[in-house]
């Protein structure tokens, strides 16, 4: 028997499936210290847990090779989303059908009234969402009186998605001498102290690698400039050209408004969110399956527990919450021994908590720039002759095609349209605002004495419009990549101004200064507020606030002979020059320490050094 441990319907069903060998969460509960005993197991999303749990629970179900029938449920399965809970039935489906089970499945968004009539007719298993198998419960649908397995698939989530009530009245309703399998990713304490409650002498069981999140999955953190989200979406999906990808956003607009984009860029997308319906689910599950679609589009909650075997690219448009979150959404990938990549999209000012996130979850992610129109150009190529190259048998009618096109065009041209067909079936790719190649150093950082160019506008004060003008404030600076091509369009977008309404732009280590006309600062301050979350921040973290005072430091006049203009007296380049013309201030205009008044750190007592008592920079 290929696997001694298990009875011979199952051993037959596993073999049937194309199982060799088990995984090691499947391996450890089948072990003789397991059986019989309560079980806390954590494992990673995509290591056969639900295979586990069907294995785990099979001594107490099955007699004499069938399970016994059965008027109330002998297993009660939970789990937090309806496609979970559905795959989870699937799963269970094949693996006990020679057993002869009965499974009802209860989760929202069905007919509950279909559900009712099957819990009636007597089920061995029944899998369920806690809020619809609460609302059975409480109906008096569901008898749990005869139970002798209670399992909680995905149990921190559950947690976190506000089930505790529905567990604890769930569990509180079957027999103190049931076996209870908590299943999870992660322990927390909510989970440990769960446990502690339901349990009685429970095995804990961890295949979780010590080392890493997730030891099939790639991890890479990208950098952009948050206005270059969208647009590194965009690049990531046309460079790694992923059979199927996943990304993942916080909200449902969110999701709503990137489908969209995507779809009118010409991708194959679906989406998946709380506002769709089970059958809209469903339909968009199975267009990924079939090929039909190649991007989904998906809130946490309703991807949890999407298998589908196809999908190696996990995006993370919007910053996981937690390191819980990023390891379970970057779990859909890497499944069952394949390797899969999960990609962060970390916009400047969120790369600190982006890194503090990797280090408690023990995941080395590869830190890069976003990927250029030039790159994904190049990466287009090469496929394309992989694809041409590759030795093929041809049809006697495709060689009598290629004859008489030989005939009517040259090679070169031939090949040319070849290339051009190819490409017109792709989107194209985006050019960033942003690249963030240039001048970098290891931490993502300008390197000392980068400046940037913009046309020379003349000085802000001297602009019509911007005689009386009122300063803002935003809460970045060059230490996070803060660049007036990224800067001026999110000023555009929070403040429903155009780039012709903001003036001077000054950017220092860390925050950067900016003025808009009196006349319209009242209507910019309204919309920034309507723009920002209940932190003051937008989704990339960057908050924007009122500077009454402005900056307290001039810009910067550099007396250096070699940024002196040519022959013609006008100077040679406007580096670090905001929109009205006055220029980025540096770490120059004083000695690093406590600024005057405003400034960071509020100390009066510094005054900066005058800019014609300093040394020139050496000339080469």
């Amino acid at each position: 028997m290929p696997f001694e441990n298990l009875s011979s319907v199952l051993s037959d069903a596993l073999v049937a499936r194309g199982y060799e060998a088990l995984t090691p969460v499947q391996t450890q509960v089948t072990e003789s210290e397991a059986k019989g005993r309560d079980l806390l197991v954590s494992a990673q999303t995509g290591s056969g847990k639900t295979v586990a749990f069907g294995l785990a629970m099979a001594d107490e179900l099955i007699e004499d090779g069938r399970l016994p029938f059965a008027t109330s449920p002998l297993a009660l399965i939970v789990a937090p989303t309806r496609e979970l809970a559905l795959q989870v039935s699937r799963e269970l489906g094949w693996l006990y059908a020679k057993a002869g089970a009965r499974i009802a499945t209860c989760v929202g968004g069905m007919d509950a009234s279909k559900e009712r009539r099957a819990l009636g007719q007597g089920v061995q298993i029944v899998v369920g969402t806690p809020g619809r198998l609460r609302d059975h419960l409480e109906r008096g649908a569901l008898d749990l009186s005869a139970l002798r397995v209670a399992i909680l698939d995905e149990a921190d989530e559950m947690l976190d998605m506000g089930f505790r009530d529905d567990l604890e009245e769930i569990l509180d309703g079957t027999p103190e001498t049931r076996r209870t399998l908590l299943f999870s990713a992660t322990l927390p304490k909510p989970i440990v102290q769960l446990a502690k409650r339901y349990q009685r002498d429970a095995l804990r069981i961890s295949t979780v690698g010590e080392d890493r999140g997730h030891g099939d999955i790639a991890y890479q953190a990208v950098t952009v400039a948050p206005a270059d989200i969208e647009g590194a979406v965009v690049n990531l999906l046309r460079l790694h050209d992923a059979e199927t990808a996943m990304l993942f956003c916080a909200t449902r607009d969110n999701v709503r408004r990137l489908h969209a984009s995507l779809v009118e860029r010409g991708f194959s997308a679906v989406a998946l969110s709380g506002e769709h319906s089970q059958n809209e689910r469903n339909q968009a599950l199975q267009a990924l399956r079939d090929r039909r679609a190649k991007v989904c589009v998906a809130t946490d909650v309703a991807a949890r527990g999407i298998d589908l075997p196809t999908l190696s690219l996990v995006i993370h448009v919007e910053i996981p919450r937690d390191a819980e979150a990023l390891q379970h959404r970057s779990g859909r990938t890497g499944r069952a021994g394949k390797k899969g990549t999960a990609v962060i999209i970390v916009p400047y000012p969120r790369r600190r908590r982006v890194d503090g996130m990797l280090r408690g979850a023990r995941i080395n992610a590869e830190w890069m720039d976003a990927p250029t129109a030039a790159d994904v150009r190049q990466r287009d190529q090469e496929r394309l002759m992989e694809k041409l190259l590759t030795p093929v048998e041809h049809e006697p009618e495709d060689i009598e095609l290629a004859q008489r096109l030989m005939a009517e065009r040259t090679p070169e041209d031939i090949a040319a349209s070849l290339v051009q067909a190819h490409r017109a079936l792709m989107p194209p790719p985006e050019d960033l605002l942003d690249n963030g190649s240039r001048g970098r150093d290891g931490a993502g950082r300008p390197e000392r004495g980068e400046r940037f160019e913009r046309p020379d506008r003349g000085s802000a004060d001297r602009r019509e419009g911007f005689e009386d003008a009122v300063w803002f404030r935003l809460n970045i600076g060059r230490h996070q990549n803060a660049d007036p091509r990224w800067i001026l369009p999110l000023l555009c977008r929070r403040g429903h101004v155009s780039k012709n309404e903001i003036g001077a732009i000054r950017i220092g280590p860390k925050e950067t200064m900016f003025n808009i006309p009196r006349a319209i600062a009242d209507r910019f301050a309204e919309a920034v507020t309507r723009t920002a979350n209940q932190d003051g921040e937008d989704d990339s973290g960057v908050s924007i606030t009122p500077a009454p005072d402005g900056p307290t430091y001039p810009p910067r006049r550099d007396k250096s002979p070699r940024d002196k203009g040519p022959r013609d007296g006008a100077p040679r380049s406007t580096l670090g020059r905001a929109p009205g013309g006055d220029r980025s201030f540096s770490d120059r205009a004083g000695p690093r320490g406590p600024r005057g008044p405003g400034g960071p750190g509020g100390n009066d007592r510094y005054k900066p050094k005058p800019y014609g008592q300093r040394s020139p920079r050496r000339s080469k």
